[in-house]
């Protein structure tokens, strides 16, 4: 097999999850045969990762043979990778996690594999309070340096409550999404179809629209 991962790259992904990963971590990836340009990227890259350590366990399902897994996890559209520890936290990528993108991969890895982030105490506090459903999309592309901010965030929010859901859009991959949500500039956040903004927020402001759309009316869907 051909390694995406140079040696050098390689060496040091190793020595992070050794150093930091604790528990098993599954990475889930939806794919399919047809029509999805990056999802043998996406698998290649997934692979290599569970080569490398034996405590991220890799399980590929296919979109519309898998459905019955498709429709339980939410996954509309592929490449997905889901990222799953001692619970199945809502911490997902849509699209290939590649350029900067790839060190906020590596780092969900390590929280969800601790269960833990590195939020600040208020940051918690404040998350436990959220009982309602909220959905964080951030479109990002992967020459974008100041996007992994604003996909970690999401993912550590996700991590720290089970209401929140946290997805990374690659923009280029789904451009009828970045049409939709009228994408011109990366990272944009989208929470709940309600609020949206641009930029990497630092996270007091990223939190502040995150519990303006908790306390909205629930998501009908």
């Amino acid at each position: 097999m051909r390694h995406l991962l140079k040696e050098r790259e390689r060496q040091l992904v190793t020595n992070k999850l050794n150093n930091y990963l604790k528990d098993e971590v599954r990475l889930i990836l939806f794919t399919q045969e047809f029509e999805c340009e990056y999802c043998n990227l996406t698998r290649s890259l997934a692979e290599e990762l569970s080569a490398i350590d034996s405590r991220v366990r890799l399980e590929i399902y296919d979109l519309k043979a898998d459905e019955d897994k498709a429709v339980r996890f939410r996954v509309d559209k592929v490449p997905a990778l889901l990222i799953h520890g001692r619970k199945e936290y809502k911490v997902r990528y849509f699209g290939v996690p590649s350029g900067y993108e790839f060190s906020a991969l590596l780092d969900d890895i390590i929280d969800v594999s601790r269960g833990e982030t590195g939020l600040s105490s208020t940051t918690k506090e404040q998350l436990r309070s959220v009982k309602r459903p909220v959905h964080i999309q951030v479109f990002v592309t992967p020459t974008c340096p100041y996007c992994p901010r604003a996909v970690r965030l999401a993912h550590q929010m996700a991590i720290e409550n089970e209401n929140v859901m946290g997805d990374m859009i690659e923009s280029i991959e789904f451009p009828h999404l970045s049409t939709r949500y009228q994408v011109m500039a990366v990272p944009k956040v989208i929470i709940n179809e309600s609020f949206s903004f641009e930029g990497a927020l630092p996270e007091h402001l990223f939190l502040q629209y995150v519990m303006l759309a908790a306390s909205e009316n629930p998501l009908s869907k």
